[in-house]
């Protein structure tokens, strides 16, 4: 009976020295991230606030799954210098005249805030170094890429809770009617446009990309650094060398029907339309 009694108490006692390393007893898990990787930003708390993945499993394949490399994992650390870099890049690449980022930008192309669960930073970064059919080609290098992916990822936590984006709307191929379109007809040989009524419309890259044009969130290359609206649009249609003494572009003359329908296609439902 006594000799019983101790094998009682000895288990009790091994069970407590396993519960009292428990997180519900206030112990720590155990991270198995460090069983193989050098510590860093400790102070920032586990391997998984920035890296995800699962540290609790030794087992590579499931420690490793939904793994955020190094290089990408910048984002978790708001007012770092990386971050700081891909949101400039951002801003010199336009990349809300056709996204919205943070929050912010139009609904011309992909939300950039709903990639955080929807693809991998590595699939972002292809994205963007192998841009599809309609996204202007910036030609960024592999490290450009992983700092824009920062800044993508950063703009996503921002805003996670949010309403809910819109719907998206999809473009069924028509040529035919595009090819009847004033864009088409005048302005595609040297020009690209992403078109909220039409799509994706025009074939030429000798001329920028007019995608979002008469939006807050285009370049400000009208002269003197204006934005375009679309009486300088039409100002600089009749005349480009009298906006830009150097301009290489000829006049191209349009009838009132054919800007009206023009500005239709460059237009966007957005409240923040530069008028």
């Amino acid at each position: 009976m006594v000799s019983r009694l101790k094998l009682v108490i000895h288990a009790v006692v091994i069970l407590l020295i396993c519960l009292a390393g428990s997180p519900a007893f206030g112990g720590e898990q155990r991270q198995h991230c460090l069983d193989c990787h050098r510590g860093h930003y400790v102070e920032r708390g586990r391997c998984s606030s920035c890296h995800r993945g699962n540290p609790l499993s030794a087992r590579r394949n499931i420690a490793h799954h939904g793994l955020v490399a190094g290089r990408f994992a910048y984002f978790t650390m708001k007012e770092d210098a990386v971050v700081r870099e891909g949101q400039r890049l951002m801003e010199q690449f336009s990349c809300r005249r056709c996204h919205v980022s943070a929050g912010k930008g139009n609904h011309l192309a992909t939300n950039l805030d709903s990639l955080r669960n929807q693809r991998s930073p590595e699939e972002i970064a292809a994205s963007i170094e192998k841009p599809v059919l309609g996204m202007p080609d910036f030609s960024v290098t592999e490290q450009q890429s992983a700092i824009l992916v920062n800044a993508i990822l950063a703009g996503a936590d921002s805003v996670l809770n949010s309403k809910k984006d819109r719907p998206g709307v999809v473009h069924f191929d028509d040529p035919d009617g595009q090819n009847r379109h004033v864009f088409s007809k005048k302005c595609a040989s040297c020009h690209r446009l992403l078109s909220e009524r039409y799509g994706a419309m025009g074939k030429g890259t000798i001329g920028p990309n007019l995608s979002g044009l008469l939006t807050r969130w285009y370049p400000r290359t009208f002269k003197n650094g204006e934005r375009w609206n679309d009486k300088r649009l039409q100002e600089w249609l009749r005349n480009p060398r009298k906006v830009r003494n150097w301009a290489n572009m000829q006049p191209v003359i349009l009838s009132e029907d054919e800007f009206k329908q023009l500005v239709e296609a460059l237009m966007i439902n957005v409240q923040d339309q530069i008028r």
